[in-house]
């Protein structure tokens, strides 16, 4: 694994909201540490109502995670572009995340519960 990247299991419960209403919480959650950026939780799929989640075509890579895909969080107040990212197929190092679900938390809240 790149040597600034750690993967470790979530030791608590965890929800992420977007504009009060919520979208996922999981006790099966991967908090990602990459160098001295924040900590990123990731979430498994089965525990986000995909519902919300429509997919764009917006993409980014990584070198060291590989390429993310995208997804807008659409509610009947607005809709949050782009403000959740998955690595379909990560590189091997990291291949926990595999699938997973991060959300922009600028434009979301995600916490511990």
């Amino acid at each position: 694994m790149a040597d600034h990247i750690t993967i470790s299991p979530a030791t608590a419960s965890w929800v992420v909201r977007a504009g009060g209403a919520v979208l996922g919480e999981s006790t099966n959650a991967l908090i990602l540490h990459e160098g001295d950026r924040d900590p990123v939780v990731y979430f498994p799929r089965d525990d986000i109502a995909m519902t919300f989640l429509d997919a764009t075509d917006h993409s980014t890579n990584c070198p060291f995670k590989g390429t993310a895909s995208y997804f807008s969080i659409v509610n009947r107040s607005a809709t949050l572009e782009n403000a959740v990212w998955s690595y379909e197929t990560p590189k091997d190092d990291v291949a926990r995340i595999a699938g997973y679900l991060a959300f922009d938390t600028s434009v979301v809240t995600v916490e511990e519960v």
